[in-house]
Order: structure tokens, then sequence, then C-alpha cells
């Protein structure tokens, strides 16, 4: 998979990307990503990316002039499957969504700053956006960092134990059951005693019952539709 992603701080994906599964899965030629400088399509002396917003009110807007020129010359190079804005109000990312992207080929990632991009470039251009909750963060460099991170894992060879992706939270509409390690006794706290037993069939059941049961304590409306 190729992942391009425009920003005005590169630096700022830099170390999310270069470290732990997503790291080890560019060092594999797994997963290619392109960390694009929009300044370098910025206009004039200044290599300026934002003005005023029309109408008035605080905050820049980022201009539709080089957030275009970027996007084309990278399209010059391949061909893209989604480009994806990322935006307070864009689509709530969840399992099923970075599901669906890690069987793409090609995503491109626009990373909004100051009051957000040009709305002509969300109308016409931008295929997807994309939000990792209800809240608003400076730039959508981090936020384009945690979408790469949920979509890169679960591409075939990422993973050392390639099945651990598919019994993580959510994968199966519940989230993942309590977990346990060496030793069995600390501090008089018990590893409960069917995960010992070594009856597969009775750890499977258990660890259902233990994620049905913290879903509806903690996510019951993901068994709204049960």
């Amino acid at each position: 998979m190729h992942i391009s992603i425009i920003t005005v701080i590169p630096d700022l994906l830099q170390g999310p990307l270069q470290h732990s599964i997503i790291g080890r899965a560019g060092k594999r030629g797994l997963l290619e990503i392109d960390v694009v400088d929009l300044r370098e399509y910025g206009i004039g002396k200044h290599r300026q990316v934002d003005d005023y917003a029309y109408g008035g009110g605080a905050g820049m807007v980022m201009m539709p002039g080089p957030l275009m020129a970027c996007i084309e010359s990278l399209q010059a190079i391949r061909s893209y499957d989604e480009i994806i804005y990322m935006a307070p109000d864009g689509r709530l990312l969840d399992q099923p969504m970075a599901n669906r992207l890690s069987l793409k080929g090609n995503l491109m990632i626009l990373c909004g700053h100051y009051k957000g991009i040009d709305e002509r470039i969300r109308q016409h251009v931008v295929t997807m956006e994309v939000s990792i909750g209800n809240y608003v963060l400076s730039g959508g460099e981090l936020a384009a960092a945690v979408l790469v991170d949920a979509v890169g894992r679960l591409l075939p060879g990422v993973m050392n134990d390639e099945t651990s992706a598919l019994f993580d939270s959510f994968q199966d509409g519940l989230v993942a059951p309590p977990v346990y390690t060496r030793p069995a006794r600390f501090r008089d706290w018990e590893v409960p005693s069917v995960l010992l037993s070594g009856n597969e069939s009775a750890i499977e059941a258990w660890r259902y019952e233990q994620a049905l049961a913290r879903t509806r304590q903690r996510r019951p409306t993901m068994l709204q539709d049960e």
C-alpha cells in the first residue's frame, strides 16, 4: 500500500510513522508513506498556502491553489483509490472503516490546518472525510497518523502474528476480553482458572462471555442491533 499525506508540518508526522508496527511495515516494504510538504506548492516568495476567509471572521483558510497543485502532482505519479480529508465533522473512524481502507492500494490524506481547507476542494476533489472524534485538534496531522496506524497494521505481513489483528477490539463487533500473563499469581491476584485449564473450547467461551459483558458495560451502543 502507498499512502501520501499532504501537510504544512511534515516534521509532526515523522515520529509516529517511523516507529513500532508502522515503522516496521515501512522497512519491510509493505507500506510506503510519502509525507508531502504543501509549502513546496505555496504561492510567492513566502510560499503562502493560506489566506483570510471571505465574509470575515477569525482564522485563516488553506487556499485551493496550492492544494490543487499538490494533489495533481501526486495524481500524475499514481492513481488514488481515496482522497481523504481529516475533518472534525467527517465520518467517525471505526474498525469496519479501517478494514475497508486496508484493502485499497493507494490513499491520499489531506491534513487541514488553521480554519480548514477551502470548501471547493472538499466538494470537488475529496472523496472521503474522516474524523477521529468529536473534538478539534490544531491540525489534521495527528489524526492522519491515527488513521495510518489503524489501517497499516491490518496489511498482510505487517503484524508478527497475523492472526492477532483478527482478535482486536471491534473486529467482531465486541470490545476485547481481559488478558493476563505470567505470573499466574501476583500479590494475591490470580489469573482466572479457566485460562490455565488448557481447555480451548472453555477458554473461547469464557473470552466471548467476557467480551460481551465488557461491551454491554462500556460500549452498549455496539449491541443496539443485537
